[in-house]
């Protein structure tokens, strides 16, 4: 299969939905903004109050050093009060928008069409759910109402500024170009950057993940050395990308230092130079300094905090992007007039000009006990796939009572059909919950009816809490074959007309699973299964073996009608079974 990395979203999708988040809560957002406010006036009290105590020095007017130094105290206490509540208010903003924003990327993942997460692979999904997640939250619990302190913080001191004196402002526009000029050459290129420094870290993900889960075959083959080539190359492309942000910063960095450096010489010297004039007086020269070097912080803090809001930018266009993923089926109004189904010329490719199956017709009767045989890679388990809904037909038609299953709501669809693979998962949560995923509503008797189905129902009751076990990441450890047959168990409970069985027993003991597979039959009495079978004995139990060869369904019968007719499908019973029949 290829991969197919997910789609990213642009700028103006990622700036409309982070306005959108942001005004969403007007009235918590202006409490914070005024608490804000607040604060920064409290704190351009004391660099005035120092301007005039300079000044009365300057005239020798009597100074009372306690009162101003009570005075100084009292406004950095409240100062410090007023930061406490405003960082309180952001914080629970923040917290609100992010989880609002988490709630919506799960719906969004969850909504995937299971053919395009099977395309992308795990690595882009594992980033996107992790480490993008991560980066986010940091940019919305901090970088958000940092900025946002810095923002008002900064307004305010430069109101403050031109109220003391336009005069003394002017030196602070030296910085203006310096600090506008290199921002703005780096954030033409920071998204980029991190955006491919993020797609660099899903390949490196993506690599490591294959390697863990296929490291017995990784073993078996000799592929170590293949594989290491791969994670190197993957490390060098994460390195490379990285360093290109690394190098962004080191370059814009010094340039903004320099910017903050600046104002405050120049305020010092031009202060100097106009009191000397006698255009400004030293109260209007130390308070402006004072505020100029009281910028610093404000300023600092939002270009620094400017750097993570593109790693959260970047972070949140990979997360809004997927919802752009297209959807795989047109759902209409139109409802199935009965349960055949049906494949029509079926052509289906995972890579574009390589078709695996190759204008593929079946019908399969309602009721009928279909096996799908024939060698691996031949397409069994593809068609199993377009036969259940998963995949949609390149050309051709897969419907069910003559209505198209790509257009059919999924929670219709799953009525209809269901698959059950040789790949399960156990959630985290207990055995009954496990269970209750195909049908919340199912009694405890159902449960258990489901569960003798499959022949598990002994074994379950004789784990520690029953029913009631904790299974999955960080409960009780199941086998393989106990975690196949709880999956069989969620099918009898979905209950769907239709069953396609892909290699669903695989796992389970060759003598258990005969017994299972009887079991199930009499459960599924009437229902319609397709069993894609690596176990010839479900073939002689079918209905009718369809022979899957190099994409295309070479023959078509009862099990005794193609022994009989000495084919593709008697000679593998014969070397199977090691006799005529």
């Amino acid at each position: 299969m290829a991969r197919e990395i997910l789609p990213v979203a642009d700028r103006q999708q990622v700036r409309a939905y982070a306005r959108r988040l942001t005004l969403k809560y007007p009235r918590r957002l202006a409490l914070a903004l005024a608490l804000h406010g607040l604060a920064a006036v409290a704190g351009l009290v004391v660099p005035w109050r120092l301007g005039q105590l300079v000044q009365d020095v300057q005239h020798g007017a009597e100074v009372h050093v306690v009162w101003v130094a009570v005075s100084i105290g009292a406004f950095l206490l409240l100062q410090g009060i007023l930061v406490r509540f405003a960082v309180m208010a952001s914080a629970r903003l923040g917290e609100l928008v992010l989880a609002e924003l988490r709630e919506e990327f799960v719906d969004r993942v969850l909504g995937l069409p299971l053919s395009t997460v099977e395309r992308a692979g795990s690595g882009d999904l594992i980033t996107r759910t992790s480490r993008d997640v991560d980066a986010l939250s940091r940019t919305v619990r901090h970088a958000v109402p940092e900025t946002l302190i810095a923002l008002v913080t900064f307004v305010i001191t430069i109101g403050a500024l031109l109220l003391v004196s336009p005069l003394l402002m002017l030196p602070m526009l030296i910085a203006g170009p310096i600090i506008a000029i290199s921002t703005r050459w780096y954030l033409r290129r920071a998204r980029d950057g991190y955006l491919r420094e993020n797609a660099a870290y899903a390949d490196l993900t993506e690599g490591l993940a294959e390697t863990v889960e296929g490291a017995r075959a990784v073993e078996a083959l000799g592929l170590q050395e293949r594989r290491r080539e791969r994670a190197d190359r993957d490390i060098a492309g994460s390195y490379a990308a990285e360093r290109y942000t690394l190098g962004l910063r080191t370059t814009w960095y010094p340039a903004v230092e320099l910017g903050y450096v600046i104002p405050v010489v120049a305020a010092l010297l031009a202060g100097g130079l106009f009191y000397t004039s006698g255009w400004v007086t030293l109260a209007q020269v130390t308070t402006a300094t004072l505020y100029a070097q009281q910028l610093i912080d404000p300023l600092d803090r939002f270009l620094m905090w400017i750097d993570e809001l593109q790693v959260g930018g970047a972070s949140m266009a990979r997360l809004l992007g997927v919802a752009n993923v297209p959807d795989d089926r047109a759902v209409t109004s139109a409802r199935p007039s009965g349960e055949l189904l049906e494949a029509s010329d079926v052509r289906y490719a995972y890579r574009e000009g390589r078709d695996v199956l190759h204008g593929v017709s079946l019908t399969v009767r309602p009721g009928e006990r279909l096996a799908m045989v024939g060698p691996s890679g031949a397409g069994k388990s593809t068609l199993g796939r377009l036969l259940a809904g998963i995949h949609g037909p390149r050309t051709g038609a897969v419907t069910v009572g003559g209505v198209p299953l790509v257009e059919l709501p999924l929670d219709d669809l799953r009525g209809h059909v269901a698959l059950v693979t040789q790949e399960h998962h156990l959630f985290k949560g207990t055995v009954r919950d496990n269970l209750l995923i195909a049908r919340p509503d199912a009694s405890d008797a159902a449960v258990r009816t489901a569960l003798e189905a499959v022949d598990a129902l002994g074994w379950v009751l004789g784990l520690p809490d029953g029913l009631d076990t904790e299974v999955g990441s960080g409960g009780l450890a199941v086998s393989p074959a106990q975690a196949q047959q709880l999956a069989l168990a969620r099918l009898v409970l979905a209950d769907p007309h239709t069953l396609v069985l892909d290699e669903a027993t695989s796992l389970i003991d060759p003598r258990a699973a005969r017994h299972l597979e009887r079991s199930l039959a009499a459960v599924l009495e009437g229902r319609t299964v397709i069993a894609i079978a690596h176990r010839l004995h479900t073939a002689h139990d079918a209905d009718r073996v369809a022979v899957v060869e190099d994409g295309r369904i070479s023959e078509l019968g009862s099990h005794d009608e193609l022994v009989a007719a000495g084919g593709s499908y008697a000679a593998l019973w014969r070397s199977w079974h090691g006799g005529p029949s």
